[in-house]
């Protein structure tokens, strides 16, 4: 009994193999036949436009204020905590004050 079912199992997964590449076989072949042949302005490719780059002379960092320091500047901070008035009450947040100093 064991043998007929394990039998039946190879066979039937041995045909179902068999039915998907044929199936496989045939989508394709059909896809192809369904692909309309190019025409003339389709196969035409509109050219890329170029956008030129312009080097710049020398590097500007995107950071405000655009100032150069110095070579042996140093950043000075001052911190401190100021009481803000809100709706939910008084709170008390960290200030800080930075500035440049030369070294």
């Amino acid at each position: 009994m064991m043998r007929i079912v394990t039998m039946a199992l190879l066979a039937g997964s041995a045909g179902l193999l068999l039915t998907g590449a044929s199936a496989l076989a045939q989508t394709s072949s059909g896809v192809r036949a369904a692909q309309a042949p190019l025409t003339d302005a389709s196969a035409q490719r509109r050219p890329l436009r170029r956008v030129p780059i312009y080097p710049r002379d020398e590097w500007e960092p995107d950071v405000y204020p655009r100032y150069y320091p110095g070579p042996n500047a140093v950043r000075v901070c001052n911190a401190h905590y100021v009481q803000e008035y809100r709706p939910s009450g008084p709170v008390i947040t960290p200030r800080m004050h930075c500035y440049w100093r030369p070294g």
